[in-house]
């Protein structure tokens, strides 16, 4: 008898990366770089950066090299979340949930890295004169993802004690 895995909560993970594209595509058509359109004032602006880094423009001044680290990071570790779903009992969903979001995420952003070499950000929060760093929604899903883990993670480990 075959055990029912959670590859099928890659379907989440092909949502994310559809509506990623498609925001991107919007934002695209939509704006000029770097230009702003405040939607809820004092808190939020649509705004097109790109980013050849990583979160926070992690090494975004260098040469292209890191286009490929940042490639293979996303493919290898998109891999290994894939391979931990396939293992993973399709009801457990405090796993399959989370790590179907970061594959999500890691994919979308990583289409882009194939495309464009950068990264399409376009979601600015903003409070007075701090801001944000610019992300868009494969990071957003990829942020997510990583918080449900760790805190189902540390719900798990207080819940089996």
């Amino acid at each position: 008898m075959t055990r029912r895995n959670a590859l099928p909560w890659l379907l989440l993970s092909l949502l994310v990366i559809v509506l990623d594209q498609w925001t991107k595509h919007v934002v695209l058509g939509a704006l000029d770089h770097l230009q702003r359109v405040e939607v809820i004032p004092g808190f939020l602006n649509w705004t097109l950066a790109f980013n050849t880094g990583a979160a926070f423009s992690f090494l975004a001044d260098e040469s292209g090299w890191q286009r490929w680290l940042f490639t293979a990071l996303a493919i290898g570790v998109s891999a290994v979340l894939v391979v931990w779903l396939g293992r993973t009992r399709r009801g457990e969903w405090r796993t399959a949930l989370p790590l179907a979001l970061i594959v999500g995420g890691a994919i979308g952003n990583l289409i882009d890295r194939l495309r464009f070499g950068h990264v399409t950000d376009f979601i600015q929060v903003y409070h007075g004169d701090w801001y944000f760093p610019a992300f868009n929604v494969a990071d957003s899903a990829i942020s997510v993802g990583a918080v449900l883990l760790i805190a189902f993670g540390l719900f798990e480990g207080k819940r089996s004690s």
